[in-house]
């Protein structure tokens, strides 16, 4: 029956780390076959909320419901990095407690369904970004799930990963609920959003597209803004009366007692208007005073047909000059700005003495055993205080109770973050930045464009998100997928 609830949250209230309360009493259904968004602020809990899912977590209260014999696969936001030396076979492995004799069939299956074509004798580590993507939702289907959680599936796929993508979800015909920042991805399929508030640890639900739902919730604050301040001019009118009155004798005090319980009564009537996302402050990233060929390329690796060529290129960057590395996913965007970064990379050379800003699309850069506070002390410059340090930090919404929290135990989206404000006290003479809007809010977005543009050191940069892209300006392009 389309109609049948296929889960469901009562009441469910659930603590985690430092007792941080993520939900309060929080109640909501899914149908059978239905197409959700889970929607909420970074670090609001939305990937905690689909551990309880998969039972993973356990409530502090209330209940959490699965219709019996219900099976749940999830396609992550990364892959382990203790399955980074697993071959593809293997790794599809994992996904089964006793592994069936047609794993071949049923992995050739999923792969298709993915458009993903690659010998599975290759490491997963050696994927692209946008390879892993794909992988990681072939990982959930081969389990044939009856619910698909699907955990920022548009991350490293370029746009013909996200048409196919699209299409296939449109035509699944089992139940499906989304985490992701992609608003024209998700207003392609969902027909509803379950809204995560970090403020109040409540969930909403709405039903409708994305962009239906979005503009829903923002004329229902808008009207509770209008209501509270109506409400608190009333409130202050019987505030001053009360005051009056009270200091009169007889009937006079006994009318400003009955004013005093209007007032009261009003204070109650004062809406709970939720908090929208607040987004990041303007940032900029400082650059290091340096001349000269920062970055020479004459040529650079590529992947085609699973087999190396190599590409001859002309380039060279200097203080104020933005590139695009693009190309589609496998052809080894990410390989070249990782080699880059190493000094390991035949055809192409950084300057002696340039400082290089890397933001890793995987965050691999970042020691997840560190804390936040020793991750951005490390990252200062001579110059830079304590005090800085902080506020650098808290205008990118790393506030102070993050500071002693270990880097694993960040949402993806703080992460981010974090990187960014690792780059403004590192104050680079080259940023390279691995696709640098992956988990990160759409609300942020536009901030960190333009504290990109206004860099004035080199910058190299792969990302797929069109409109980030046009937002940056761009001197030079190595189109990778051009030999």
């Amino acid at each position: 029956m389309a109609d049948e609830v296929v889960l469901r949250f009562n009441e469910v209230t659930f603590e985690y780390l430092h007792k941080k309360p993520l939900l309060e009493e929080a109640s909501f259904s899914v149908r059978k076959g239905a197409k959700i968004t889970l929607m909420g602020q970074n670090g609001a809990g939305k990937s905690t909320l689909f551990g309880l899912i998969r039972g993973e977590y356990k409530p502090k209260s209330g209940q959490i419901s699965i219709t019996n014999g219900l099976t749940i696969g999830t396609s992550l936001q990364a892959i382990a990095r203790e399955d980074m030396e697993l071959t593809i076979e293997k790794y599809f492995a994992k996904a089964f407690e006793i592994v069936p004799p047609n794993l071949a069939s049923r992995i050739s299956k999923v792969m298709d369904a993915v458009n993903f074509n690659i010998p599975t004798g290759r490491r997963v580590g050696d994927l692209s970004g946008g390879q892993q993507a794909r992988l990681l939702l072939a990982y959930a289907l081969i389990q044939n799930p009856d619910i698909l959680l699907l955990d920022e599936p548009t991350n490293n796929l370029d746009q013909a990963g996200i048409d196919h993508l699209i299409q296939f979800l449109i035509m699944y015909d089992k139940t499906v609920i989304v985490i992701s920042h992609d608003a024209d991805f998700l207003n392609c399929f969902t027909e509803g959003v379950i809204y995560l508030d970090v403020f109040t640890q409540k969930i909403e639900y709405y039903i409708g597209d994305y962009y239906s739902v979005v503009e829903e919730i923002r004329n229902r604050v808008e009207r509770e803004q209008r209501k509270n301040a109506q409400l608190e001019k009333q409130i202050k009118d019987r505030k001053e009366k009360v005051n009056f009155f009270s200091h009169k004798g007889g009937k006079m005090r006994k009318l400003a007692q009955k004013l005093r319980t209007e007032t009261e009564e009003l204070e109650e009537g004062m809406v709970d208007v939720r908090r929208e996302d607040k987004t990041i402050n303007n940032f900029s990233i400082p650059a290091q005073d340096i001349t000269g060929n920062i970055v020479t390329i004459t040529a650079v690796k590529i992947i085609q047909n699973h087999e190396p060529v190599i590409k001859k290129a002309d380039i060279i960057l200097r203080k104020k000059t933005h590139m695009l590395v693009s190309g589609p996913n496998g052809v080894g965007k990410s390989t070249f700005l990782r080699t880059l970064v190493s000094d390991n990379h035949e055809g192409a050379k950084i300057l002696e003495g340039v400082r290089v800003g890397y933001y890793s699309q995987d965050f691999a850069n970042l020691n997840y055993d560190d804390t936040v506070f020793d991750s951005l002390h490390s990252a200062m410059r001579e110059g830079v205080d304590g005090q800085k340090m902080r506020a650098v930090a808290a205008g990118l919404l790393i506030t102070g109770d993050l500071m002693g929290r270990k880097i694993g135990e960040l949402s993806e989206g703080q992460k981010g973050l974090l990187s960014f404000a690792r780059l403004v006290l590192m104050q680079p003479g080259l940023l390279i930045l691995d696709e640098p809007t992956n988990h990160i809010n759409f609300r942020h977005i536009p901030v960190i464009a333009k504290a990109i543009n206004e860099f004035a050191g080199a910058m190299i940069m792969v990302s797929h998100m069109p409109d980030f892209v046009k937002a940056i300006k761009i001197d030079e392009y190595l189109d990778l997928g051009k030999v």
